[in-house]
């Protein structure tokens, strides 16, 4: 079949198996006597075996194969579902994982997966693998050979002209000192006779001695075997070698099968752009006469859309909104009732398709949340510790530009809860908690933003150890120390270099991370906030726009120039009179509902050119930042517009304080305001 044909499907599809092998051994780790689940993930592997036979992914489908043996025996009370045996089922999973990534980036899907093949073996048999330590590395007692499809079209053209190819298993006696240098030797003698192939394990392996005594040899050759074994075995402390020959035999029966039966599945599904119907249980797979067109099955109504198609529609549409605020302004111009009304029923109609192409992007926050189940389990066993995530509101949908970016603060804060935030079971035992410790992400929407919340029942931040680092790392004065609230302590986590961790560890405490996670999100036009109880807990909150290609906004005059003001970040406008700004450390600030904010006049920030002359009268935009607020002086408030977010490009990079530009309806160009930026 031809590969490219149907490789983006293969990958899709690959993808949504493993995720759903990884959700059920979870559950399956939690309920380990609940067949159901064992039948689920059993399913999801054998769907993904036949797909990687069929695509001719010969390592991806023979680990699958191999994990499939030990999920039969799970199902048939053979094999006990305990972690140990949970943990390798799951490094199994990472491989599977690895080899479809490897694919997805145009690679072939090789990978050496002789050391899980081994300890998948081992459980099947319910043998312990002999493993010892030798530089740091866990040698496998035995390694499978395996070749992919260069490797047989070699061993067949060699074949057909003539010459021989050997398998060459040799073992090395149990007192030899210096194994690299007799394999070396080994190698060498070969080479005088032939071309080597392969060797397992890997040449890299073998010369750093991973290996126990026995390694193999792949050799092609026009001498005979006895001549091969006598020049191995002229090698000294060579205590044997098996010399057989390489017989290349057709794929397995039932991946013949499966080639057929997904090649069937695939063929239509291909052709229309829809996905392929999962695979049918053996009990189901009988004849049965056709049905008539009133019991036929329903038609699938979704289909895949690659999502550069949809990046260039919403392009499409932004030069659209452009082009109706453009007529928009127009038809005031000209006063044409006719034009007026068209304009408004286009307004009414371009407004239902952004609903609509906006939709089409958003995507479940599931996405993101469903690798979190797996990390959180291996950290904390990492770490000693018992944890569980408890998972709320993952079908919250987000713009899939926002999705794309979120992985990695999530990720670090989860991790932060993990290593820092949940005690040892000891120390929680003492403190009257559960051995257990809880760490909840949930998200929800609420108005035009999503909220994500992460939050953990640990031991929470110690207010004075952060402020101790704060002082010492000179990011907060010994004066203002003094005068911070515990949430203002608290969100010094947020600068750049500030840790409170007592020791530097692979999974956080290096004094990087909250500053990246906070940057992140800012970038993201979104928030992050910090609170925390002694003894109780930590609770993150971020705040995210629903996309970010399309936003509202407040346009206002600031002199003869237009500037636009996001109104995620709009607390309310207000005119103040000239008399009532104050002066505070040499900044000016206005009293805001008995909170001091201090004025930012954004003809002098941004050196505009002065056309106005000044009044008795100033019009304010009071934005905020977290808890930070700040009133910008502007000449007059434009109205609230829905405009097109554009980055200004390469040349003009790292702009403080703007975001970007759109253009207006009268065709001239409008920058964005960064209140993040202005307010830090």
């Amino acid at each position: 079949m031809e590969r490219n044909q149907y490789l983006e499907m293969f990958i899709d599809e690959s993808t949504e198996h493993l995720q759903a092998v990884n959700d059920n051994l979870m559950k399956l780790e939690q309920n380990p006597g609940d067949t159901a689940i064992v039948d689920e993930v059993f399913r999801s592997a054998h769907t993904l075996k036949g797909m990687a036979a069929t695509m001719g992914y010969e390592d991806l489908a023979s680990l699958t194969h191999q994990m499939e043996n030990v999920l039969d025996g799970i199902r048939n009370d053979k094999i006990e579902a305990d972690s140990g045996v949970m943990d390798v089922v799951f490094a199994s999973v990472d491989d599977l994982e690895a080899m479809v990534t490897d694919i997805a980036s145009g690679g072939e899907g090789r990978r050496d997966v002789s050391a899980i093949v081994n300890r998948l073996e081992h459980v099947e048999k319910g043998t312990a693998p002999a493993e010892e330590k030798t530089s740091g590395a866990i040698i496998p007692e035995s390694r499978a050979l395996t070749y992919d499809d260069f490797e047989r079209t070699v061993i067949q053209q060699a074949g057909e002209q003539d010459f021989n190819a050997y398998s060459v298993k040799i073992s090395l006696s149990p007192d030899v000192i210096l194994k690299a240098a007799r394999v070396y030797m080994v190698f060498e003698v070969l080479e005088q006779a032939g071309e080597v192939v392969k060797s397992v394990p890997s040449v890299e392996e073998l010369e750093d001695e991973q290996f126990e005594l026995d390694f193999t040899i792949v050799l092609i050759t026009k001498e005979t075997q006895e001549d091969i074994q006598q020049r191995i075995l002229k090698v000294s402390e060579v205590k044997t070698a098996e010399v057989k020959t390489v017989q290349i035999d057709e794929k397995p029966e039932e991946m013949k099968e499966e080639k057929n039966q997904f090649e069937e599945e695939a063929a239509l599904p291909a052709e229309q752009g829809v996905r392929s119907p999962e695979p049918v249980s053996e009990a189901s797979q009988k004849p049965v006469e056709k049905s008539t067109e009133s019991s036929a099955a329903p038609q699938s109504k979704t289909i895949r859309v690659n999502i550069d198609r949809l990046d260039s529609l919403m392009n499409l549409f932004e030069e659209l909104v452009i082009d109706r605020g453009r007529l928009e302004q127009i038809s005031k111009e000209l006063e044409s009732s006719e034009l007026t009304d068209t304009v408004e029923h286009m307004s009414r109609i371009s407004g239902d398709l952004q609903s609509i192409i906006l939709t089409m992007r958003m995507v479940p926050v599931e996405q993101v949340f469903n690798r979190f189940p797996r990390m959180v389990r291996s950290l904390s066993k990492e770490l000693e510790k018992k944890v569980s995530l408890d998972i709320i509101g993952a079908e919250t949908e987000l713009d899939r530009t926002v999705i794309d970016e979120i992985g990695d603060p999530l990720v670090h804060l989860l991790r932060n809860s993990i290593d820092h935030g949940i005690e040892i079971p000891e120390k929680r035992r003492n403190a009257g908690k559960p051995e257990t410790g809880h760490i909840t992400l949930k998200a929800y929407h609420s108005g035009n933003h999503v909220f994500i919340e992460v939050s953990d029942d640990g031991g929470g931040i110690n207010r004075d150890k952060v402020l101790q680092k704060a002082l010492k790392s000179g990011v907060v004065s010994p004066e203002n120390a003094a005068q911070l609230s515990d949430r203002q302590v608290y969100e010094l986590l947020f600068s750049s270099g500030l840790s409170t961790a007592d020791e530097i560890s692979d999974i956080s405490g290096r004094g990087v991370g909250l500053d990246v996670v906070k940057n992140k999100i800012e970038s993201l036009g979104g928030t992050v906030s910090v609170d925390s109880s002694a003894g109780e807990g930590t609770h993150f909150l971020i705040q995210l726009p629903l996309t970010l290609s399309i936003i509202s906004v407040m346009l206002v005059e600031v002199q003869d120039e237009v500037y636009a003001v996001p109104l995620s970040s709009i607390i309310e406008t207000a005119i103040i009179k000239k008399d009532d700004i104050m002066a505070a450390h040499n900044q000016k600030v206005i009293d805001f509902r008995g909170s001091v904010v201090p004025l930012i006049d954004l003809t002098s920030f941004f050196d505009v050119p002065v056309t106005r002359e000044e009044n008795d009268y100033y019009s304010v935009v009071i934005v905020r930042k977290g808890e930070k607020m700040a009133a910008l002086v502007v000449n007059s408030f434009i109205g609230q517009q829905e405009i097109v977010l554009k980055s200004l490009g390469d040349y003009l990079q790292n702009i403080f304080a703007i975001s970007g530009a759109t253009i207006l309806g009268n065709g001239k160009v409008a920058l964005i305001l960064d209140c993040n930026a202005l307010i830090k």
